[in-house]
């Protein structure tokens, strides 16, 4: 059975999930963008449920895809 480890990258514009192998070497990754809302200018929102259900997405998209 082979090993792997994912990482999440959350960004202000997008979540990233990339998969690694023992050898620290890529084996997948995924990245979704999130809405931005700017309520006024120079202020940044977003909504956190839509950020997490990102995350579910691009990890169930690649973490699947590696196995």
């Amino acid at each position: 059975m082979k090993n792997y480890i994912g990482a999440i990258d959350q960004g202000t514009t997008s979540t990233r999930f990339m998969v690694f192998d023992q050898s620290a070497r890529v084996v997948a990754v995924a990245q979704k963008e999130h809405e931005q809302i700017f309520p006024k200018p120079g202020w940044w929102s977003t909504i956190r449920w839509k950020i997490l259900r990102r995350t579910e997405e691009v990890m169930a998209e690649r973490w699947s895809g590696a196995r």
